[in-house]
């Protein structure tokens, strides 16, 4: 029996909240994952519009980067093993392609291995408000076996920062990997509260 390979592919959309994507890649370092990272052209745009890292940071964090046009780098193959993939964040036009199977970049058809292989894809979804279009393809990428996880934050946590808020939804977000980076304030139970 061979052990679960401590390998996972990150991509990052053009979405708000490229944070995500960088705790994410944060954690898996400090995990001793192995990261592979897939950002599209958008993504780049959108880290120079909000945050205060580049897309060199973000390249600095992962293990591998792989170009979004290199359709053929390894992890668009089934028989690259990996954990599966988060797309943290995750745009309604990338989730339209892995919902409808348009592999024309690695960000889309990397994902759309991880389900064919039957391993674990997230995609943490950062588009308000929605409409039926959005939530059909949400429901296609369901269907096909991948999790929908908007980054929503948990109040119940008690969050000082923004910091907190993000490190809860990342952690729960790896929970679904059954990988704990010890930064999710578990609940607790109301204890006594009516």
């Amino acid at each position: 029996m061979s052990e679960r390979p401590a390998r996972m592919i990150v991509g990052i959309s053009g979405a708000s909240g490229a944070i995500y994507g960088k705790r994410i890649l944060e954690v898996l370092r400090d995990l001793g994952v192995e990261t592979h990272l897939v950002m599209s052209r958008a993504a780049c745009i959108t880290l120079a519009a909000e945050a205060d890292f580049t897309k060199q940071d973000l390249e600095a964090l992962a293990t591998t980067t792989h170009s979004n046009k290199d359709i053929g780098a390894v992890c668009s193959s089934g028989s690259y093993k990996t954990l599966g993939m988060i797309v943290a964040p995750c745009s309604v036009k990338t989730m339209a392609e892995i919902a409808t199977g348009t592999t024309d970049n690695l960000l889309s058809r990397a994902a759309d291995v991880v389900l064919k292989e039957r391993r674990r894809l997230v995609l943490m979804l950062r588009e308000t408000p929605l409409h039926l279009g959005h939530i059909r393809n949400m429901a296609q990428v369901t269907e096909m076996g991948g999790i929908i996880y908007p980054p929503v934050p948990a109040f119940y946590a008690r969050p000082k920062s923004l910091e907190d808020m993000v490190d809860h939804t990342v952690g729960r977000v790896l929970d679904l990997f059954d990988l704990d980076a010890g930064i999710v304030r578990r609940w607790q139970g109301t204890q006594g509260v009516e």
